[in-house]
């Protein structure tokens, strides 16, 4: 009872807040067509950036909440304890290569190793799972595939996103070191939810699987509204010419192209269409995109603004960006 009762402020303030940001739409659209009519096709290109990654991402911070939920409520919690008992030099390796069984986008992979973290994974090997199965993932590598297979740089692409994916998450684990949940996550109400529970009767089990679906995708699904519609600003005024005067630059290329994974901010399923459209950079530039994009982009960074304590959050971007840009630095020098 008090529970439902604590409830009805939450849901409250959640429809206060969903009725301002209706209402300065509303004005900003009038003011606009009013005073600036000149800008209306510069507003329609930032709906459809934003409308297209709103649609490509919300199905997989779903799936991402089906996956949470689905953690919370039926693995047993020794399958848990099993991986969190590893060695340190197994755990993160074993956490990255579980992604491989996780076929979802970088949105679901973030509350996914929420719940892991809350129900007692190391933090360390939850983001490590968090970063590598939007990269690792069989239908990324499918996808991977399929963009590349006409190209001499197919297995390198392939390949290499698979072992540099797996290498960066690995290492921004060890990076993040043995700090506690409590370290890294922000705190939230239902957290305290998070310890493991009895099975208890069949539906009881499933009310508790859907009333957490519901709260992770809810919590989830506003931060990529704000990520989604930063995004969809910068990707607005992103000049088309810049890309092209830098892409013969060694390294700055690769810098660069990391650059425009974080503000493209494409769901990992399909940047390998995107990158292997960029013909004037080479594989290793590529591979920075294709590597950093699914772990570091605007609308990730609003995501993990919610999830992650202020102070960890440039830790784990720099850890990201450092290590990409040397294995893709190495990957020029072997590669060519």
């Amino acid at each position: 009872m008090a529970d439902v009762a604590a409830s009805h402020p939450t849901r409250n303030a959640t429809v206060r807040t969903a009725a301002v940001i209706v209402a300065a739409l509303a004005i900003a659209a009038f003011l606009l067509r009013v005073l600036e009519p000149g800008r209306i096709a510069w507003i329609q290109a930032s709906l459809i950036v934003f409308g297209s990654l709103v649609v490509q991402a919300m199905p997989f911070v779903l799936l991402g909440a089906l996956a949470s939920a689905a953690i919370e409520v039926f693995v047993p919690v020794n399958a848990l304890e099993r991986l969190a008992g590893l060695p340190r030099a197994l755990q993160l390796p074993a956490a990255a290569l579980a992604g491989v069984a996780f076929p979802i986008c970088e949105c679901g992979s973030v509350p996914v190793a929420r719940r892991l973290a809350a129900r007692g994974l190391t933090p360390s090997a939850a983001i490590t799972f968090m970063l590598a199965a939007p990269v690792l993932n069989p239908v990324v590598i499918a996808s991977t595939f399929v963009a590349y297979r006409a190209r001499s740089s197919l297995w390198t692409m392939v390949i290499g996103r698979f072992a540099l994916g797996m290498l960066v998450a690995m290492v921004v684990g060890w990076v993040v070191g043995n700090r506690s949940k409590d370290e890294v996550l922000r705190p939230r109400p239902d957290d305290a939810n998070a310890v493991p529970l009895e099975p208890g009767p069949p539906e009881a089990r499933w009310r508790r699987f859907f009333l957490h679906t519901g709260n992770d995708f809810l919590f989830m699904g506003r931060y990529l509204l704000l990520g989604a519609a930063a995004a969809a600003m910068v990707q607005t005024f992103l000049p088309a010419s810049f890309v092209s005067k830098v892409a013969g630059t060694p390294v700055l290329d690769i810098v660069v192209m990391m650059g425009l994974a974080t503000v493209l901010s494409l769901c990992s399923e399909s940047d390998a269409f995107v990158a292997a459209s960029f013909v004037q950079f080479g594989p290793a530039a590529q591979l920075a995109f294709l590597v950093s994009g699914p772990m570091i982009d605007l609308k990730l960074g609003a995501l993990y603004a919610g999830t992650f304590r202020r102070g960890f959050l440039p830790m784990l971007v720099a850890a990201v960006f450092a290590t990409t840009l040397v294995g893709a630095m190495w990957v020029l020098v072997v590669a060519g």
